[in-house]
């Protein structure tokens, strides 16, 4: 009886011809078909109302533009992403904004990182794996890019000519007693005279945050790297601790196809270049259009 009664009110609005008629009649059938979507429609839909993903900065210029590159990169490969209101304090307090929820993604430091983990104050053998196991359930630590942010160990190019310096090893040989200073050298992390001779055999004479030191602690995003002039010392026993740069994103936040784009990074991304880039927005070039420009240069973007 339902049936034969639905038919006759099918039946008459077909024969209604009016406006009102024809609206009836796409309302009617629209109800119809959003009834008969099944679990495919309901998960296009839910994909589509999907909340961009928020990437937040630390607000340091290194920060920025690596936040703009992952945001290049996301968009390219088709999601939706947007950038935090407002910048954070330092990697620290973004990394935990990523841990509590506030934003989706967030440039993050390995040894930084690690230090604000519960019993993370070891360094590892492996990075990378030690993360993994010590993040939260939900929040992935991607693979790092050969770009840190951390520290480094640098003289000029005089003294490495001068004393036949490429590392940290070769300090011994100096004949003269070098100084160590530097505007880092007071930072979490930073060698000291006394870590640098257990680890290299070598007697310095702390200079304290001295840029006239003949050995320079510096961060890798200064802008003395980025102008020449220096070189930075190797490091094989490790005294410098690694701060390579990874994005730290909440899992549903990034599929994997985002995942790969943000990966393609990792090598042309090193130190250097990092430096540089810090440097443009540095000097007020806007980190959208210098992540713009470093992409395309090496067929990363169209």
């Amino acid at each position: 009886m339902r049936d034969a009664r639905n038919s006759s009110v099918i039946s008459r609005i077909q024969r209604i011809h009016s406006p009102l008629g024809i609206l009836v009649l796409a309302v009617c059938s629209l109800l119809l078909l959003s009834g008969c979507g099944g679990p495919a429609g309901g998960s296009r839909a839910g994909h589509a109302e999907r909340e961009p993903a928020v990437i937040g900065t630390d607000g340091s210029p290194e920060s920025r533009v690596v936040a703009a590159i992952y945001r290049e990169l996301l968009t390219a490969a088709g999601q939706k992403v947007r950038t935090a209101d407002t910048a954070y304090a330092s990697p620290t307090h973004t990394a935990q904004a990523v841990v509590d929820g506030e934003i989706s993604i967030a440039p993050a430091y390995e040894s930084t990182m690690l230090r604000a983990l519960p019993g993370g104050q070891t360094m590892p053998g492996n990075m990378e794996a030690t993360l993994s196991m010590a993040l939260p359930p939900g929040i992935v630590a991607l693979p790092a890019a050969a770009a840190q942010r951390g520290l480094v160990v640098a003289v000029t190019k005089a003294t490495a000519d001068r004393y036949g310096l490429r590392g940290l090893d070769d300090l011994g040989a100096a004949k003269d007693r070098l100084t160590l200073g530097g505007p880092a050298s007071g930072d979490p992390g930073a060698p000291s005279a006394a870590s640098l001779k257990k680890a290299y055999g070598v007697t310095l004479t702390p200079a304290g945050t001295s840029r006239t030191a003949d050995v320079l602690v510096l961060r890798s995003g200064d802008p003395a790297l980025a102008r020449g002039g220096l070189v930075v010392l190797g490091d094989p026993e490790s005294v410098v601790p690694p701060e390579h740069v990874f994005p730290l994103i909440s899992a549903p936040a990034v599929d994997a196809t985002g995942r790969a784009a943000l990966a393609r990074v990792n090598d042309p991304l090193t130190t250097g270049q990092l430096a540089t880039l810090a440097a443009s927005v540095e000097a007020g070039e806007a980190p959208g259009k210098a992540a713009r420009t470093w992409l395309r240069a090496r067929g990363l973007l169209r």
